[in-house]
């Protein structure tokens, strides 16, 4: 009896590995974020105004926190302050909870710690993973993300992707191959080389929005390091020097 409670256990234990193995894995593509890069987060913020924050909110974010990555509060008043009044106030969406439940049956999430909770890479591959659908309600559908309720609002940027299956047999196993691609119909007004660099803005933004402060206290972090190594040294020579006479 022991001997089946142990060989049940280890089926337990084992069979989620397996669950996992046999789930196909996302290859994520390296976003190119650069938190030092003013003018990058700069124009990542007008695009998460622009494009984002119609649909999304970003409570935990302030108008206020984007003098921080070069930007005046004149700059922020004139150009991306439109959902709030004060620059004080957090970047909040106009749409109605409701209406947006109507409109794509979810409510488009806060996406204040998107890039933490996601990673920048999934977020940079998930927006270049729009393709047409026209069985879904808004007529995209995403390959990393699938049967998603958001529709592809960068399509006019990037322009129309397709999904494209192809299956084959394996000559060595016989089994059936299927790989999925996307293929460009309809080019946007921006190059392939344009696009992945407006994301990259747009995602260097979202990572800055998840943790503000991160620059900063990865900046404090590498000079700590530097710290603590000089003083190991510095210690191990003092202790060189107080025991040299003890035997």
């Amino acid at each position: 009896m022991n001997m089946k409670k142990i060989l049940v256990l280890l089926v337990l234990l084992v069979a989620p590995a397996f669950a996992a193995a046999s789930t196909a894995k996302v290859v994520l593509e390296k976003a190119p974020v650069n938190l030092h890069d003013k003018s990058s987060l700069q124009r990542g913020a007008q695009i998460f105004v622009n494009h984002c924050l119609n649909c999304h909110s970003a409570a935990s974010m302030r108008y206020l926190r984007l003098t921080d990555i070069g930007l005046t509060e004149a700059q922020i008043r004139d150009n991306l302050l439109f959902s709030a009044e004060k620059v004080g106030e957090p970047m909040a969406t106009i749409l109605d909870p409701k209406d947006a439940k109507a409109f794509f049956g979810v409510v488009p999430p806060d996406l204040s710690l998107i890039a933490r909770s996601r990673s920048p890479d999934w977020l940079y591959t998930y927006l270049k993973s729009f393709y047409k659908d026209p069985s879904a309600k808004t007529g995209w559908n995403n390959s990393v993300f699938p049967n998603v309720a958001m529709p592809h609002v960068l399509w006019e940027y990037q322009g129309d992707q397709r999904l494209s299956v192809t299956q084959r047999v394996d000559p060595l196993t016989g089994d059936k191959v299927e790989t999925r691609r996307l293929v460009m119909d309809r080019p946007g007004s921006l190059s392939a080389v344009q696009y992945d660099q407006y994301l990259g803005d747009l995602v260097t933004f979202l990572s800055y929005m998840s943790e503000p402060s991160q620059a900063w206290r990865r900046q404090w972090g590498i000079i700590v390091l530097f710290f603590l190594a000089g003083f190991f040294v510095l210690a191990l020579l003092l202790k060189k020097e107080f025991w040299k006479d003890v035997r």
